[in-house]
C-alpha cells in the first residue's frame, strides 16, 4: 500500500515514516519567524511541512464570550486564541513562495470553505483535516471534492466518527492516513495511549496510519514506530526559550533532526 504525493514524496509502510513539521501558531504573530520556521523544518529534516489556514472570523464569532475551562489555554476567549495563533491568509504567499523555491513540501489544514479555495489555487498537493473537524462532514466533503491525499487526524474521535469521514471521502477517493491523536496540550507520556494505533490498524485495513503527537519530546513518537507507521507529525518551534500558544508541547529544530536521524 501507497499513497503518493508527489514524485519525490510517498506514504510507504516499506519505508520509514515520513516526518511533519507543524508551524501552526509558534510564529507568535510575527511573519519572519513564521517564514523562519519553514526554512529550519525542511532544513533539520522535515518531509512536509505543515501550517494552518484560518482567521478567527472563519471559526468562531468575534462577539462570542466561549473561554475554555482548563489547560493551558484556560480563560481565554477562542477568538482572541485563534487570532494570536492564525496565520493571517497574506502570509500565504510568500510562504509557498519560499516553499517553491526551495522545494519545500508545504501544505496546510483548511478550517473553512474559504481556506479550501484559497489553498487549491496554491495548488498544495494534499491537505490535512484538524481533530476538531472531524465532525464538519460538509468542510470534509469540499476537500474530498479536489480529489487531493488527506491526512484525518483523530483527536476526541470515536471509530464511529472516523467512519463518517471515511464515508464521505470515499465518494471520491481513498487516498487518506489516519493519525491517531491525542488532543491534550501537551500530552503527557503516560496519556499517550499508543495502542490505539493497533486498533486504528486493525480496524482500518483499506488505509495507512500515522501519529499526531502533542508529547513535548520525541519518545512517544520513537515508540510509535515499532507498531508500524507512516507518518509521525510533531509541532516546532525556533529554540527553547520561545513562548507561543502551541510553545509548550512543540520541539525545537535539534529534536526535529533527532527525530528524523531516529528513524530512518
Amino acid at each position: 500500500m501507497k499513497i503518493k504525493i508527489n514524485k519525490n514524496i510517498s506514504f510507504d509502510y516499506n519505508k520509514r515514516p515520513l516526518v511533519i513539521a507543524e508551524i501552526s501558531g509558534n510564529h507568535a504573530g510575527n511573519k519572519k519567524k513564521f517564514l523562519d520556521l519553514i526554512l529550519a523544518a525542511s532544513k533539520n529534516g522535515a518531509d512536509l511541512v505543515k501550517i494552518q489556514t484560518y482567521e478567527p472570523d472563519d471559526i468562531t464569532l468575534r462577539n462570542s464570550n466561549l473561554k475554555i475551562n482548563s489547560g493551558i489555554w484556560k480563560g481565554k476567549k477562542l477568538w482572541e486564541l485563534y487570532k494570536k495563533a492564525c496565520t493571517p491568509y497574506d502570509w500565504h504567499h510568500d510562504a509557498f513562495k519560499i516553499a517553491k523555491k526551495n522545494k519545500i513540501n508545504l501544505f496546510s489544514t483548511p478550517f473553512s470553505l474559504k481556506g479550501i479555495k484559497f489553498l487549491e489555487k496554491k495548488k498544495v498537493d494534499l491537505y490535512k483535516i484538524s481533530s476538531f473537524e472531524i465532525t464538519d462532514l460538509n468542510l470534509i466533503n469540499e476537500i474530498s471534492k479536489t480529489k487531493k491525499p488527506i491526512i484525518l487526524s483523530t483527536g476526541l474521535s470515536t471509530i464511529s466518527e472516523i467512519k463518517k469521514s471515511l464515508k464521505i471521502i470515499n465518494k471520491y477517493h481513498n487516498k487518506v492516513i489516519i493519525l491517531h491523536c491525542v488532543s491534550e496540550y501537551p500530552t503527557k507520556l503516560v496519556n499517550s495511549n499508543l495502542n490505539r494505533i493497533k486498533e486504528l490498524k486493525k480496524t482500518f485495513r483499506n488505509n495507512m496510519i500515522g501519529l499526531s503527537d502533542h508529547t513535548n519530546g520525541i519518545v512517544s513518537s520513537i515508540c510509535a514506530t515499532t507498531l508500524g507507521i507512516v507518518a509521525i507529525e510533531k509541532h516546532m518551534k525556533l529554540n527553547e526559550k520561545d513562548i507561543s500558544e502551541d510553545s509548550k508541547f512543540s520541539i525545537t529544530p535539534n529534536s526535529l533532526k533527532k527525530l528524523r536521524d531516529l528513524t530512518e
